[in-house]
């Protein structure tokens, strides 16, 4: 579900959460100055690009072996990105993916990969990086 945003005055970050198991981030992000909506699934998350472009999301790289020519679903959420040249994505990824996560990343522009656990320290200090250069 998509929640709107409180304050346009603060950055604007989109977080889908498809498969989850981590803790709530939403403090995190919030802390460090962002106005939080929420996705369940990448088409729900490219649909809300239509209504507003984010300053980052930040998503999981769920490896799908079954896919023929991708590596995730994330490739139909990082295609429409492209085109919003001042959004920032940080990945959330399972180190035995992260040689599929190369592939992704050699065709899409990644602000950051974070690998899990997710330490909030270092994902506060991303966030922070995000909207500042």
């Amino acid at each position: 579900m998509i929640h709107p945003v409180a304050n346009s005055s603060k950055h604007l970050l989109l977080s889908i959460i498809e498969l989850g198991g981590y803790p709530n981030f939403t403090p995190v992000y919030q802390q460090a100055g962002y106005a939080v909506e929420s996705a369940a699934s990448v088409r729900k998350a490219i649909a809300s690009l239509k209504k507003a472009a984010p300053d980052v999301i930040v998503a999981e790289f769920n490896y799908q072996s079954d896919f023929r020519d991708r590596t995730s679903s994330l490739e139909s959420l990082l295609a429409v990105v492209q085109r919003m040249p001042r959004t920032r994505v940080i990945l959330f990824y399972e180190k035995e993916h992260e040689h599929q996560l190369v592939k992704l990343t050699s065709r899409f522009p990644i602000h950051e990969a974070l690998s899990y656990p997710i330490d909030p320290a270092r994902l506060g200090e991303s966030l922070q990086r995000a909207v500042s250069g």
